[in-house]
């Protein structure tokens, strides 16, 4: 039997964000199977090197930036090339 792990079902997951929209850690979660693994969400997206994974797309549910392991202003530039209203967001 072919188990996918956790990891690849949040990867898996992140990758559909289309571009110019994001989602919360707690919807990655529950899309991944996990509902209460948010904080996992986090701590896996935070460890990517995968620089295809839209990661930067991935905010917390109270609207904030949330990390990002290039920075929280490079996760901010990248929503703002991609026409995200980042003023709806604190940082």
């Amino acid at each position: 039997m072919n188990m996918i792990s956790f990891k690849e079902k949040v990867f898996g997951v992140v990758e559909k964000i289309p571009g110019g929209e994001v989602v919360s850690y707690r919807e990655v979660a529950q899309r991944a199977g996990r509902p209460r693994a948010w904080r996992a969400v986090g701590n896996i997206l935070s460890k990517n090197k995968n620089p295809e994974l839209p990661c930067h797309r991935v905010i917390k549910s109270n609207g904030e930036i949330g990390g990002y392991n290039k920075g929280a202003e490079r996760k901010k530039e990248l929503l703002k090339k991609e026409e995200v209203k980042i003023n709806k967001f604190r940082s």
